[in-house]
């Protein structure tokens, strides 16, 4: 006999389950089912998640195209960073990068009017969380993501980073104006 191994009539699986604990695991089956057919039913009907493009990229590609909307759409500058805000017309591409501890340029959009939205960080993994539509999509240099949006409410939207990215992360924020 050894101390290490358990006596044989001491193994859990070789007792017959009671009735009371055959029941709450039928229950907990049951319930893990049914969740399971929610999520799928939330994912394909209840429009829960973004409908992303996601593109290999680098970061100077994206800035030379970001840099481009920016010389051809800025109508004004803001912060003390001089930040340009830019104005680009409907059905354009629009392009945000997340860089160390800001994101560029400030975008100023049209209600009702439908842009394509390029997001990507240039140096580390960056969060973008626009609030209070609560849209969050992770950020990874090197990828870039497209997002297809109609902003259908005018005013003034906070972005800000939601992953971690450094000393200077609490100071990652921005906003988005629909006109």
């Amino acid at each position: 006999m050894s101390a290490i191994l358990p006596p044989a009539d001491r193994l859990w699986y070789k007792h017959p389950i009671d009735r009371v604990e055959g029941t709450w695991i039928a229950i907990a089956l049951l319930w893990c089912i049914i969740l399971f057919v929610m999520m799928t039913g939330w994912h394909i009907w209840g429009k829960q998640n973004l409908s992303t493009e996601t593109y290999r990229s680098t970061p100077a590609q994206f800035m030379e195209k970001a840099q481009a909307m920016v010389d051809k759409y800025t109508v004004r500058t803001e912060t003390e960073e001089k930040i340009p805000v830019v104005a680009p017309p409907a059905g354009s591409d629009v392009y945000l990068l997340a860089r160390l501890w800001n994101f560029w340029p400030i975008l100023e959009l049209e209600k009702d009017k439908t842009y394509r939205l390029h997001l990507t960080a240039l140096d580390y993994n960056h969060g973008f969380s626009l609030q209070p539509a609560n849209i969050n999509i992770q950020l990874v240099p090197g990828f870039e993501h497209v997002v297809t949006v109609t902003p259908n409410e005018s005013g003034t939207y906070s972005l800000v980073c939601n992953e971690y990215c450094g000393i200077g992360h609490h100071r990652m924020v921005s906003r988005l104006y629909v006109k």
